[in-house]
């Protein structure tokens, strides 16, 4: 992959290709080894519900419970890089694995998840500079900076060799189903981390590639979507996955027009900038009159595809994007046949999607840190956060916290 830079447009940031000045500072292996961590962990009560015969996290496990802990660091296994976290983002999945439910107090979150006895460290989206390799790793050294997908694919199943790996049979997520990245160091497997050192210029283009996953995650969307240059799109939740979307969808795939539904009027007013027109309820979508090409649900309130559903175009799509754990029944589903209309669910960001969003980022074509909107300090004021969750839900969009000095 050529990582290269172009002129920075008038009161745009653009990364530079220059060599990080930083690189080099790395501690040697011996020298971590026996170091302690502070890391963000969430525990919880394993009780899986009675007369659910594969019940999932969120009818497993309850009472989460969040903190901060040392954790120490033991040999680097081999395969494994040893990275000194810069900045992390908050996913929604992170909210919702430590959101208790009203009533039962069964974690929110319906994303694949494993809360072992010692507690889970969460966090799934960063940047960082690897400190140290364990064997067999050569594509990054220490002094890198890297970012990290959050899936772990085996690459052998049926999905992984026809290239499907976002439906890997043996995938394993980040900071739910193994330790993530909420920590002052993590050690992390070699093949999820992408080299992007020669992005860096300053800290404005560390906090952009903290948000390459979610990015991915939207582009991967818009390509399920089979969406076509001059079509109408619809979205709704303007949280970061779809304010992303939008972004991609005006910059990159041709939209001829963005409508976007957000209760928040934080991220409605954000969401301007991506959207022709931005809406607090559904109601007031129906009202444009407009007919849509592409709808996009990132909210986790599934009743918005049936709201919407009769003003879906002959051959449009309906991408799924937000879990909830929730079923969905399609109350027209005589327009999707006699329409054929395409329902389908998305998830991930693997098949190529990082390398292509680091060349857009590399070009200038695209700013994922434009949907940032805070940055904490440390672990203790993310466990904070944690504690206030409305806070991230309803005065921000993309939160990050920086765990470490760049």
């Amino acid at each position: 992959m050529n990582l290269i830079a172009t002129p920075k447009p008038p009161g745009e940031h653009v990364p530079t290709a220059v060599e990080n000045p930083r690189q080099g500072a790395a501690t040697t292996l011996a020298g971590i080894t026996g170091m302690a961590a502070k890391v963000v962990v969430v525990r919880a009560e394993t009780a899986p519900m009675a007369g659910v015969a594969t019940p999932g996290p969120h009818q497993t496990y309850r009472h989460p419970r969040l903190s901060v802990e040392e954790r120490p660091l033991g040999p680097l296994a081999s395969g494994q890089i040893r990275v000194e976290m810069l900045f992390a983002g908050i996913c929604g999945t992170d909210v919702h694995l430590i959101t208790p439910q009203p009533g039962s107090g069964y974690v929110s979150s319906s994303a694949p998840c494993t809360i072992p006895a010692e507690g889970r460290i969460i966090g799934h989206e960063g940047v960082g500079r690897v400190l140290a390799t364990g064997d067999g790793v050569h594509h990054v050294r220490p002094g890198n900076i890297v970012t990290m997908e959050s899936i772990m694919v085996c690459q052998t199943c049926g999905p992984c060799k026809r290239g499907k790996f976002n439906q890997c049979l043996q995938a394993k997520l980040i900071g739910l189903e193994r330790d993530g990245v909420f920590g002052s160091v993590v050690d992390l497997p070699a093949m999820i981390a992408h080299d992007i050192s020669a992005l860096i210029q300053d800290e404005e283009d560390l906090h952009a590639l903290a948000c390459i996953e979610p990015a991915s995650v939207a582009f991967v969307a818009c390509q399920n979507a089979r969406m076509l240059p001059g079509g109408v799109v619809a979205i709704f939740g303007a949280g970061p996955i779809g304010a992303l979307v939008a972004m991609l969808c005006r910059q990159l795939f041709g939209a001829a027009a963005v409508h976007i539904v957000e209760p928040v009027a934080f991220r409605r007013n954000l969401a301007r900038r991506w959207a022709d027109q931005v809406y607090a309820d559904h109601l007031e979508l129906l009202a444009s009159g407009e007919r849509f090409d592409t709808l996009f649900e990132a909210s986790g309130d599934l009743n918005n595809v049936n709201q919407l559903f009769r003003r879906m175009a002959a051959n449009s799509s309906v991408v799924l994007l937000a879990r909830s754990g929730k079923p969905f029944h399609l109350a027209h589903v005589d327009h999707m046949i006699t329409n054929e209309i395409s329902l389908v669910g998305s998830r991930g960001h693997l098949a190529g999607a990082f390398s292509s969003i680091l060349n857009l980022y590399a070009r200038g074509k695209i700013r994922p840190g434009a949907v940032v909107t805070r940055i904490l300090s440390g672990q203790e004021q993310l466990a904070a956060i944690f504690r206030q969750k409305e806070t991230i839900l309803h005065d921000n969009c993309k939160v990050l916290v920086q765990l470490n000095p760049f």
